[in-house]
């Protein structure tokens, strides 16, 4: 049995929405809360009580204006450079102890409390190296135990995230079905914020 309290999440919440017109994604509306809210919402209410949020783009906008009481926030200084500086950032700071962390992209907002629940779920039976998925595929949030921590930090590299160690260690994950709880999409062009109602 894993202790739950241990498990961190991790909000990657530094891009600065390219494809959006430099809207920086963490504080893109989305049924009247910014993303950043939902991102946070979702993982509290799925069994994260201790939260890390990564900023990048806008962040003191971010700090002034989100409400993200109880919260970690973490400065990414190097965000243009892709994903992979956010999740190094994000790391290097989490609490003592965290026996695993659930990282959660702050633009997915159709993966709610369901999906974490499960992958906390899993952790509990013992799985190390957890993913949701949706119909049998890969996706988001992502659940890291402790003994991958200084690998996933060794391959964040530009965009790549988790993707060297998931590559890696793919015969390890438990996949964990989520596509009847969650929807994986994440929010990138003008036409995403279209379909999810969201800007």
């Amino acid at each position: 049995m894993q202790n739950e309290d241990a498990v961190t999440a991790l909000v990657l919440a530094a891009g600065g929405g390219r494809r959006l017109g430099g809207r920086p994604k963490a504080l893109v509306p989305y049924r009247g809360r910014p993303l950043v809210e939902h991102a946070v919402a979702a993982v509290r209410a799925g069994g994260c009580r201790e939260v890390t949020v990564v900023l990048g783009a806008a962040g003191e906008r971010v700090r002034s204006t989100a409400h993200l009481p109880g919260c970690r926030l973490v400065a990414n200084p190097d965000w243009e450079s892709g994903m992979g500086s956010s999740l190094r950032a994000g790391m290097a700071a989490l609490p003592s102890p965290t026996r695993a962390v659930l990282v959660m992209l702050v633009d997915t907002p159709g993966v709610g409390a369901a999906a974490v629940a499960r992958l906390l779920a899993a952790h509990r039976a013992g799985a190390e190296l957890a993913a949701a998925a949706y119909g049998g595929r890969r996706g988001h949030p992502v659940l890291i135990g402790a003994r991958y921590f200084a690998e996933v930090t060794a391959g964040a590299v530009g965009d790549a995230g988790a993707r060297a160690l998931l590559a890696a260690h793919a015969e390890e994950i438990t996949l964990v079905e989520c596509a009847d709880a969650a929807t994986p999409d994440d929010l990138d062009t003008p036409a995403d914020l279209a379909r999810w109602g969201a800007g």
